[in-house]
């Protein structure tokens, strides 16, 4: 049995790229019932913002509507639409939590 062995054969590492997930913009939006403190309460326990960050936002919301709670990637976005949706309902409060495609 003869065995061939090639020597000095340099194997090449081909190259692909991989594109980034989409990422997803979560939006709180206004509305006349939802209390200003509670729209604080959400910002701070499932977006991490501080006192200061999360009355800009509300403030925000109120002013102009909607106001970005941060950029995630798709299925953490869809997440925290959720547990912002059920922790509203919870309070009995009508709070709109969305995702927006970038």
């Amino acid at each position: 049995m003869t065995t061939k062995h090639q020597e000095n054969q340099v194997l090449e590492a081909s190259h692909t790229k991989v594109t980034p997930p989409p990422l997803y913009t979560v939006v709180l939006l206004n509305d006349d019932f939802t209390p200003m403190d509670f729209v604080i309460q959400v910002l701070e326990k499932f977006f991490s913002k501080n006192r200061e960050q999360a009355t800009q936002i509300m403030l925000k919301v109120h002013v102009e509507g909607r106001g970005v709670c941060g950029v995630y990637p798709r299925d953490i976005a869809a997440t925290k639409v959720d547990q912002v949706t059920a922790f509203a309902r919870e309070n009995q409060h009508p709070l709109a939590c969305v995702m927006e495609e970038n």
